[in-house]
């Protein structure tokens, strides 16, 4: 089963709602958390049926800001617990075979003197801590130093109260694949902050019960928060899109479709009939290729947009991820007349279907091996999959290096110096800030080639 937390910052607009329903017919999840909706209850109701989720609860918005959504499938039943303005609290069981977990959509409060009361809060959740639970949504806080770039220093008591929270809640990071921070502010390299405020945590319970899930930090050209998709099978793969053959509108957007239907029409033989039918099928064929080339584009864009945020902040990759929203905002317009020529139902009627494959993942007689975290020596463990990777690379390297005496005299003995006194008077000069610009710019370049 998928679901999707995002902190999507407003859906006042319809611009927005459009790129939310974007996302959402791209990953199709079967749970849907929206934040920040900024709407009141019977707004969020309209909007979120237009997302294909007529199951759902929404919390109104206190004036202009919070509210809180909570969207699900036909097919996985809910049953609500509690809710406030910070939090939806359900059970949720995925189908008739009766594997259930408590799921919370989580608000931290964003104020730093709340945000005790959001933990002493959570702590109050975890009244069956036996249930497998998982929370996940925008906490409002980082947990290290380390998921936070730019900006001032987070106070070592904010971060530790967080820690404190998740520990009295046996609530462990689910980890991430993607870029490492969920959310950005300012567009220059001067003012640029990037944190990890969102995230995804679960109890034993939980991860003995889902051991194949999957947490990714989605690319996204609206909101300063990113989409989180955990998908509780841990599998990728997507159904395939059914086509029938239909005069669509958006085809009149495209310069070649006159071209297209004039040649189609000049090389049909036969009756009437049998030339439509040769035309129905060639602007099939060639809305297909098209589309096919469109989606690329915009899976091209994506990829670029989730590419450019691991690069380090500069004023040039800041006005190239700008640039590269820009582009994929007006692709992702170019779909709007095909989608909406549509029914709703039509185009977000392809939930999440792998109930059966859901019930044999989470079996435990067919649990696959994986590591999901790893100690690390001298104290602390790794989630993330590349710090795992780092963590057992640096393992095998100490474990396969000479641990043999470390005096190197009896070696060095019968080798030469291989460093002239001129080159050792060369090394030792001071830099000058031209060589150290022009080896940085090079390796710039070399890194984009």
């Amino acid at each position: 089963m998928k679901t999707v937390s995002w902190n999507v910052r407003g859906l006042g607009s319809p611009h927005v709602v459009r790129r939310v329903g974007a996302t959402l017919r791209e990953f199709s999840p079967a749970l849907i958390f929206l934040i920040e909706t900024k709407l009141h209850s019977s707004k969020m109701e309209r909007v979120r049926r237009k997302f294909g989720y007529r199951n759902g609860i929404d919390v109104s918005s206190t004036g202009r800001s919070v509210g809180l959504s909570l969207g699900w499938k036909d097919n996985v039943k809910v049953s609500l617990r509690s809710f406030s303005t910070r939090h939806i609290d359900v059970l949720i069981e995925a189908d008739s075979d009766g594997v259930s977990w408590h799921f919370t959509g989580f608000y931290g409060a964003p104020e730093t003197n709340n945000s005790q009361a959001s933990w002493d809060f959570l702590r109050s959740l975890n009244d069956s801590p036996h249930v497998p639970w998982c929370v996940l949504g925008d906490f409002n806080e980082i947990l290290s130093l380390e998921e936070k770039q730019g900006g001032l220093l987070r106070s070592d008591w904010q971060m530790n109260n967080f820690r404190n929270a998740l520990l009295d809640c046996n609530l462990d990071n689910l980890g991430y694949r993607g870029a490492w921070f969920t959310w950005e502010w300012g567009r220059h390299a001067s003012n640029n902050i990037r944190e990890r405020l969102d995230r995804g945590v679960a109890n034993q319970a939980w991860w003995d019960l889902l051991p194949n899930f999957q947490v990714d930090h989605l690319p996204h050209s609206i909101s300063d928060h990113c989409p989180i998709l955990l998908n509780s099978t841990g599998l990728s793969s997507l159904p395939s899109r059914i086509w029938h053959f239909r005069f669509e509108a958006a085809w009149l957007l495209e310069r070649s479709c006159e071209d297209e239907f004039r040649n189609l029409w000049a090389a049909a033989n036969g009756p009437l009939l049998e030339k439509l039918a040769h035309v129905g099928r060639g602007l099939e064929a060639w809305f297909k290729r098209l589309c096919k080339e469109k989606k690329l584009s915009v899976k091209e864009l994506q990829q670029k947009l989730a590419d450019l945020n691991t690069v380090p902040v500069t004023e040039d990759s800041l006005g190239e991820i700008l640039e590269t929203k820009l582009a994929l905002n007006f692709e992702l317009d170019r779909e709007e007349i095909y989608w909406e020529q549509r029914a709703r139902a039509n185009w977000l009627k392809n939930g999440d279907r792998n109930t059966n494959l859901f019930h044999r993942y989470a079996s435990q007689r067919r649990r696959r091996n994986r590591v999901s975290r790893l100690e690390v020596q001298g104290g602390g463990v790794a989630e993330e999959e590349d710090k795992i990777q780092n963590v057992a690379k640096q393992y095998f390297e100490n474990l396969f290096s000479s641990s043999g005496s470390s005096d190197p005299s009896t070696i060095l003995e019968d080798i030469g110096p291989s460093i002239t006194q001129g080159m050792n008077e060369a090394l030792l000069k001071d830099f000058w800030g031209g060589w150290t610009w022009s080896v940085i710019l090079s390796a710039i370049l070399a890194h984009y080639r």
